[in-house]
């Protein structure tokens, strides 16, 4: 049994302890826009509260203390250079799918069809799509990947198995290699991202979405690389503000 499936198993058995007086909960999954347990849409602006001066600023060349990273890892690492990636064309190797959600940014969520979510992020302007059709077609190697998505729904017996919890399901493969960390902590060709999308809601009644975020690198990292990253949902695009990547 592979460490991902591990991972999604894990989240799964946190969902329902969190709901102790559901014994009888089970989880099943759906596809699309018209299955969707939690409405992601909108505008989300991210929560720096944790990790501040490495997700708010781009750390020093070598500072990678906190990075699951082999031998392998951090040779590459050290041979960062944000000059030759600027002038290859390559100032957004730091903003691909597996660090991007961990950037300072807001997000605008929209369903491109029924079967393709689709997240926009201003921090350098990328777009990520989530395909519930799994059999959509990869395409080349791209820093965002080939998404695929599905609905994690937890129902329970005890209520006539009325939803009760939803969370959005995201594998993302066929990635170019890229960095974690804007400051050349790499990550291979073959890396596998798994994502958890989560809307909570606060005592305010206002509203956040939790992105668990699960990274498996055979070859730069010895373990999983985990974190979770919060956003609170915006009213309108007020604050909306592309800009492009930087290396630096």
């Amino acid at each position: 049994m592979s460490r991902r499936h591990d991972a999604a198993m894990a989240f799964c058995s946190a969902l329902l302890a969190a709901m102790p007086s559901l014994a009888m909960a089970q989880i099943s999954v759906a596809s699309g826009q018209n299955a969707a347990p939690v409405d992601l849409t909108g505008y989300w602006v991210s929560l720096i509260t944790d990790e501040w001066t490495s997700r708010m600023l781009t750390p020093p060349a070598g500072d990678y203390r906190s990075m699951p990273l082999n031998d392998a890892g951090r040779t590459q690492a050290d041979r960062w250079d944000p000059a030759a990636d600027e002038a290859a064309g390559e100032a957004c190797k730091g903003y691909a799918a597996p660090a991007l959600m961990r950037l300072p940014s807001r997000l605008h969520i929209t369903w491109q069809d029924p079967m393709t979510l689709r997240v926009e992020v201003d921090t350098g302007t990328q777009t990520r799509l989530f395909h519930f059709d799994h059999n959509t077609p990869p395409g080349p190697r791209t820093w965002q990947g080939h998404s695929l998505a599905q609905w994690e729904i937890v129902r329970s017996a005890e209520l006539s198995a009325e939803t009760v919890a939803g969370a959005l399901h995201v594998d993302t493969t066929n990635l170019q290699s890229g960095y974690l960390q804007k400051n050349g902590v790499p990550f291979s060709d073959s890396v596998f991202v798994t994502e958890f999308f989560n809307v909570l809601v606060g005592e305010d009644e206002s509203e956040y979405l939790a992105v668990q975020i699960f990274v498996e690198d055979p070859t730069y990292l010895s373990d999983h690389w985990v974190k979770t990253v919060q956003f609170r949902r915006e009213p309108d695009a007020e604050h909306w503000n592309p800009t492009p990547c930087s290396a630096y």
